[in-house]
Parts: structure tokens; C-alpha cells; sequence
């Protein structure tokens, strides 16, 4: 519309221009049209005027003179005035067809520019920290949009180097932990087991292989955490309905003790991906909801799974505090604890089930979404396409 509207535009004042020349050439050129001179202003004008008494023709008495002079102008006006009309409705049907012409015109080429512009926002789009790896690729003339999706390659090259090294840092970190927090909680269990121990230590000692065991938890939840983010290794055909079921007998007991229900409503959901990863994806949803359970009342967690449009679908709801719906999303957040502060103590957990769940279940190409319920708890739902994972 902006290429038909300026051709419009331009073509209107040409046309204006034209109209103008051509009135003042056919003026100027009266007598090479008519063959006999007429007067300026019937020229300039095209109305028809009293000859005046001057003879414009020799051999011709002044009213003869006349009379051919009012025949002239009359014939000039006629045809300057067809000669204007013509060209008027001429030039605007022409003008008309132009812009059609011009309308298509633009909206070829507007359109060979916006689809490599509808390129770069659907990957902007698409592109997460699941897959950096991602690339625009643009082809077409060295222009200012190849140019820019030049520029956003070169971003996510230098952003997904970032995120490589701060999950081989957190790995790293995790891994060298875990041997020193293995000797320091040995070195405080066996004395204690052997009764070396003072009985004024014994409290101190018992506190710190609680912290220690409490490290011990946060250091393999970050390696799992890193291991959910790098995404399988491997892929192979699971059922989600199995992995439920192994983390519903894990928790069946600490459920049982706090008094709470546990039903299940398995059906087969076919998937494929890391077996592992997958069933830590399991097993953190149901502790999740049974520890939730257990920190306020007693209730119930239910655990379904089955096939859905296109893939997967694990559901897990529980029940409990009333949760705020604008804070959820915060609870896929590392070390949140629902409406607890970032790592408060006096809650059990490290505040990284639900990170890991997210983690994983987006390097599998799948989703995960939780919701407040309105009588208390929570529901979160995991979605895996079929065939997901890497090979």
C-alpha cells in the first residue's frame, strides 16, 4: 500500500505537469494547427473572442476577416479541448493500471524482504537456552536484514559459549564437592558410630553431618541440574506410566507415615529419551507433592500419566497451602521454595526438584507447566513429544 500510495502520488503531479505543458504548447503552436493566426488569449484560454479590427489576412475585407477569425478560434477550442480531454482520461486510465502494477510490484519485493524479516523473529522466537546451537543462516543480497541475522548468529555463538561454560562449571564444581563432603561426613560418622564421641559433642556432631548431608543433597541436585541442561546423552523407548509407578513405590512409605493418600491413574505413555533423566523427572514431582503435603496437613497426591495429542502427558496434583497463581512460574527457579525465601532454612530439599524437572523435560524437547489449585496445592504437567530426545 506505501509503494501504490507514493506511486499515486507521483504519478498524480506528473499528470497535473502533462496537462499543464500540453495547454501551453498547444496555445503556442495555434497557427501551425489552425493555419491562421488567432489571438493570444483564445490561445491561452480556449474561449472564442470578437476578432479584432486588425486584418489578420490580406485580400480580405474586415468583416470577411472576421468571420474567418471566429471560425478559427472555434475550431482551435474544439480541438484543443479534445486533445486535453483525451489526454486526461488516458493518462488516469493508464495511471490507474500503473498502480495496480505498482501495488503488485511492491508487494513482491516488500514481501522477498519481510519473509527473511518473519525468519528472524520466529527463530528470536523459537531459539531458548535449549537450543543455542541454532542458527538464522540468512541468504539472499548482503543487504541491511542479512546483516542483521548475520548479527544474531554471532550472539548466539557467544551466548551459547556462555551457557556451555557455566554448565561445565556448575558439573565441575559439583563433581570435585562431592569427594570432600564424602570424607567429611565419614569422618564425623564413624566416631559417632563407635561412641568416641563426648556426650557435650554429640549434639554439635549430629548438626553438622545433618549440614553435611544437607550439602551432600544441593551437590547432587546441581549435577543433576547440569545433566538436565546439557540434555540424554542416549535415547531410548520409555513409558512414563513405569517411571510413575517406580517414583509413587519410592515415596509409598514416607506418604503413608504423614498419613496421606496417594492414588494413581497409570495408562501408557509412550515416550523416548534418557531413562534416567526421565524417571528424576518422575520421582522429583511425587516427592515434591508428598513433601508439600507433609510440611501442612495431611491430603492427597494423585499421579496419571497417558497418551496424548502428539506424545506424553505425566500429571501430578497435590494437595496443600494455598499457593499465589502470579507466584508459580517462581517456583522453577533454582533454590525457591514456594512463598519461603531463596535457601531458608528449616525446609527440607535444596529448591531444585522443579528446576530439574524443567531442565530435563526441555532437553527433551517437551514442556512443563504448573498451576495453582483453587482448594490448595499444586499441578504440574509434563508433556513429551513422541520420539524426543537425541540419538
Amino acid at each position: 500500500m506505501l509503494h501504490a500510495g507514493l506511486f499515486l502520488a507521483c504519478g498524480a503531479v506528473l499528470l497535473f505537469v502533462q496537462y499543464l505543458a500540453v495547454n501551453r504548447i498547444l496555445g503556442d503552436r495555434s497557427v501551425v494547427i489552425t493555419g491562421t493566426p488567432v489571438p493570444a488569449q483564445a490561445a491561452e484560454t480556449g474561449m472564442s473572442q470578437t476578432a479584432s479590427t486588425q486584418s489578420y489576412v490580406e485580400g480580405l475585407a474586415p468583416a470577411q476577416n472576421a468571420s474567418v477569425m471566429q471560425a478559427a478560434e472555434a475550431r482551435f477550442v474544439d480541438f484543443k479541448s479534445l486533445v486535453l480531454d483525451s489526454l486526461l482520461s488516458q493518462s488516469l486510465i493508464t495511471l490507474a493500471i500503473l498502480a495496480v502494477v505498482s501495488a503488485s510490484l511492491g508487494w513482491w519485493t516488500a514481501g522477498r524482504s519481510l519473509a527473511r524479516l518473519h525468519k528472524v523473529t520466529g527463530a528470536a522466537r523459537r531459539i531458548s537456552e535449549q537450543n543455542l546451537h541454532d542458527r538464522l543462516a540468512l541468504v539472499g543480497p548482503d543487504d541491511e536484514i542479512k546483516e542483521l541475522g548475520d548479527t544474531i548468529d554471532a550472539m548466539l555463538v557467544r551466548l551459547e559459549r556462555s551457557f556451555d561454560a557455566n554448565r561445565r562449571f556448575a558439573a565441575n564444581a559439583s563433581h570435585e564437592l562431592r569427594t570432600p563432603l564424602a570424607l567429611q561426613r565419614t569422618s564425623l560418622e564413624i566416631p559417632l558410630a563407635e561412641g568416641r564421641v563426648p556426650d557435650d559433642l554429640k549434639p554439635s556432631i549430629e548438626r553438622a553431618l545433618r549440614a553435611t548431608a544437607r550439602s551432600d543433597r544441593l551437590v547432587a541436585g546441581l549435577l543433576l541440574l547440569a545433566s538436565g541442561q546439557q540434555g540424554p546423552q542416549s535415547s531410548q523407548a520409555t513409558d512414563l506410566a513405569d517411571l510413575a509407578a517406580d517414583a509413587v513405590d519410592l515415596y509409598r512409605a514416607q506418604a503413608a507415615a504423614a498419613g496421606i493418600t496417594v492414588t494413581t491413574d497409570l495408562d501408557h505413555a509412550p515416550t523416548s529419551g534418557d531413562p534416567v533423566l526421565l524417571g528424576q523427572v518422575a520421582a522429583n514431582l511425587v516427592q515434591n507433592a508428598v513433601r508439600h503435603n507433609v510440611l501442612d496437613r495431611e491430603g492427597d497426591v494423585r499421579v496419571s500419566t497417558g497418551r496424548v495429542a502428539g506424545g506424553a502427558e505425566l500429571r501430578v496434583d497435590n494437595t496443600g497451602p494455598t499457593v499465589d497463581p502470579t507466584n508459580v512460574e517462581h517456583l522453577f527457579e533454582p533454590f525457591h521454595r514456594g512463598e519461603a525465601a531463596r535457601l531458608s532454612t528449616g525446609r527440607p530439599g535444596s529448591g531444585l526438584g522443579l528446576s530439574i524437572v524443567r531442565a530435563v523435560v526441555e532437553s527433551h524437547g517437551g514442556t512443563v507447566v504448573a498451576g495453582a489449585r483453587a482448594t490448595g496445592g499444586l499441578r504440574v504437567t509434563v508433556f513429551l513429544p513422541e520420539g524426543s530426545g537425541s540419538e
